[in-house]
């Protein structure tokens, strides 16, 4: 989140008025359609309560600056998707404690689903606004030093990433297996269905074809390290860390293919 601050200033909030429509388009992809998309998939696949609310929670967890660089690969708008990561990230403080406490009033019932209580959400704003706030203001203020900062901190996101996979999976490693075979099938289906909504539903809107990529990039890489530490450090739930974890392995291969595909198509088209 640090590292994205880094690259974000405040006319990334502002282009909001430049690309309307595509913006609403996505953050409705985002806001509503996913959510209750995943819902569904855990309840196709009859996922555990806490692996399903796992992957409810990834669903309600922005893009992030992975979501940048594969729509710039894949020749997307970036501006856009830097502008949709800007305003997803800011919406999660709201998104992310609702959607938690209704997933899991929802998959685990009200007797054992207990809402996030404000210290909870305080923490959430924590991990979420505040290593943005400072990246940011690194950026306005030493805007070379953010430069400098900005392949190193993007290397050590990587990193950090790879980590608390590795962790999440060694917490779990007695059942690992277990929960790869009921949540691996799961997570794949999302995450298609992610990169196709967030694709096709632009395109259904009449959203130019680079913005639609760039939306389909956002809507379908997730930022699962997010995801990850709250599971692990505000709901202290490492099972629910699993579908995030499984999820982020599988994103790079379904992104990296879905970037191919929309490249083929715009040479085919020029």
């Amino acid at each position: 989140m640090l590292g994205l601050g880094l690259g974000l200033t405040l006319d990334d909030f502002k282009r909001v008025l430049v690309y309307p429509r595509a913006v609403i388009v996505g953050l409705v992809c985002q806001m509503l359609i996913l959510p209750l998309a995943c819902a569904g998939v855990a309840h196709v696949f009859g996922l555990p309560p806490a692996l399903a609310v796992g992957l409810m929670l990834l669903a309600a967890s922005p893009g992030g600056a992975t979501a940048n660089l594969f729509s710039h690969l894949a020749h997307g708008d970036v501006a856009l998707n830097v502008t949709l990561t800007a305003v997803n990230s800011v919406l999660a403080l709201l998104t992310l404690p609702l959607v938690v406490t209704l997933s899991m009033q929802h998959f685990m019932g009200s007797a054992t689903a207990i809402p996030m209580p404000i210290t909870k959400v305080v923490q959430t704003f924590t991990i979420v606004l505040a290593p943005i706030a400072l990246g940011m203001l690194v950026k306005a203020k030493k805007p070379d030093l953010a430069a400098k900062l900005d392949r190193p901190v993007r290397i050590l996101s990587a990193l950090v990433l790879a980590m608390v996979i590795v962790g999440s999976i060694l917490k779990e490693r007695a059942n690992i297996g277990t929960y790869f075979q009921q949540v691996g099938l799961a997570a794949l289906t999302f995450n298609l269905i992610s990169l196709g909504t967030g694709y096709v539903v632009p395109r259904l809107a009449r959203i130019p074809e680079k913005q639609a990529v760039a939306i389909g990039m956002e809507i379908g890489i997730h930022n699962g390290t997010l995801a990850i530490a709250i599971a692990n450090t505000v709901l202290v739930n490492s099972v629910m860390a699993i579908p995030p974890s499984i999820y982020s392995l599988i994103m790079f291969v379904t992104a990296s293919l879905f970037g191919a595909w929309v490249s083929r198509r715009a040479k085919a088209a020029a």
